[in-house]
């Protein structure tokens, strides 16, 4: 069988998170995106796990609420500013890293993402004492990543190295900019949404879809690790081009620089504010290959942005406007949910909607997208083709191409 996975998002007890992040709305909204396994996130935070456990439980890493499956995940913030994506084996190790942790912090019991006084390396090594697995979280964000602060692996997590069980590529990045690479080429890519509030633009933004037998903590480790025939086969992230800080730029008036610019300049904009690096220079910087080398166990990898995004830009509307609400709906009902329609559907099956907005989905699906990239903290833009797309030879799904 075939799961969509979103494994990062956040409780309502981390910071800047909605107070709609609780249990119950998780479950409706993970149904209506078509999301079948959730990270609990924030499995570390007492009232939090309080309320995972009283969940109908599968197994001893398993839960269930309606359709939804939960595994228990969490992030810390380790002393250099790092951020670490934990998965765990049962509710009884998550309280044991729990202690564990609490003696280099003073937020693990008031903070959903606590900070750790601890390297990456120690923080493995608590993790892999549990048996969960782990590894960076939105690796190449500029402020809070293993590639802002370190220019290797092995840098980062020392004689850990070898024991990470993924990269989560974040919003920054895709499978072509990490598989430029060398020393990822072994790992499995995570993509996951980092929601703070559970509602389809957010939750799942991001997201996996693994092969495995069943929905289960086990099989998800077995995923990927790819143990046994289990393992990702598809991850789908939004344009990295998209992200706020695609480019480099300046975070005061989010002017645009080439690298040579910036080291001309000394990081320092013609309006005095600061020159913030782009991911796609710090790609460059890292870069082992010209191209992307993509090792034969990696899943395509499909640009998206949630479907009300697109159906807004179909229709040239607001976001929130009732013509976009209703064309969401009129889908949701006709097909489930947004990843089938995004993802799955055959575009022909889409003719009781305005066409234009069926000629917005192939266009994300055929990778015709034009993008303005984002820098300095300001988003990137996506702009559909000009030109019509109705006469694209479309195809059924994702995987006709």
């Amino acid at each position: 069988m075939e799961v969509n996975a979103d494994l990062h998002i956040h409780s309502r007890y981390s910071a800047a998170t909605s107070t709609q992040m609780n249990l119950l709305m998780l479950t409706r909204w993970a149904s209506k995106k078509g999301i079948e396994l959730i990270g609990t996130g924030d499995c570390l935070h007492p009232k939090w796990l309080d309320e995972i456990r009283a969940l109908e439980r599968i197994d001893e890493g398993t839960f269930v609420a309606g359709d939804t499956h939960f595994v228990l995940t969490g992030e810390v913030e380790d002393m250099s500013r790092v951020h670490h994506l934990l998965i765990l084996p049962s509710i009884s190790k998550a309280e044991e890293l729990h202690e564990k942790f609490a003696k280099y912090s003073s937020d693990i019991t008031s903070e959903g993402r606590p900070k750790i006084r601890l390297g990456g390396e120690r923080i493995a090594e608590y993790a892999k004492e549990v048996g969960a697995l782990f590894g960076p979280c939105h690796a190449f964000t500029p402020w809070t990543a293993m590639y802002a602060y370190f220019d290797s692996i092995k840098d980062c997590y020392g004689s850990m190295t070898s024991h990470i069980s993924f990269i989560e590529l974040g919003l920054s990045a895709d499978s072509d900019y990490a598989d430029r690479i060398a020393e990822l080429s072994n790992l499995t890519f995570l993509t996951n949404s980092d929601a703070h509030s559970p509602w389809p633009i957010r939750l799942a933004r991001e997201f996996n879809r693994f092969k495995v037998d069943a929905i289960s903590y086990e099989e998800l480790r077995k995923a990927i690790l790819r143990e046994e025939g289990r393992r990702a086969v598809l991850n789908i992230g939004i344009p990295p081009e998209e992200g706020k800080y695609n480019e480099s730029a300046c975070i005061r008036c989010y002017k645009h620089y080439t690298l040579h610019e910036c080291f001309t300049r000394k990081w320092r904009c013609t309006c005095g504010g600061k020159i913030k690096k782009g991911v796609r220079d710090r790609v460059n910087e890292l870069a082992d290959y010209e191209k992307p080398k993509h090792p034969p166990h990696r899943p395509p990898y499909l640009r998206l942005i949630p479907l009300a995004e697109i159906i807004a830009m179909a229709l040239d509307a607001g976001l929130s406007t009732k013509a976009v609400r209703d064309a969401w709906n009129i889908l949701i009902a006709k097909f489930g949910s947004e990843v089938t329609v995004l993802v799955d559907a055959n575009i022909t099956q889409l003719d009781m909607i305005d066409p234009c907005i069926c000629d917005a989905i192939m266009a994300f699906r055929n990778g015709q997208i034009i993008l303005h990239p984002g820098g300095g903290g300001q988003y990137g833009r996506v702009e559909l083709p000009k030109e019509s797309q109705k006469h694209i030879a479309a195809q059924s799904s994702l995987f006709d191409f």
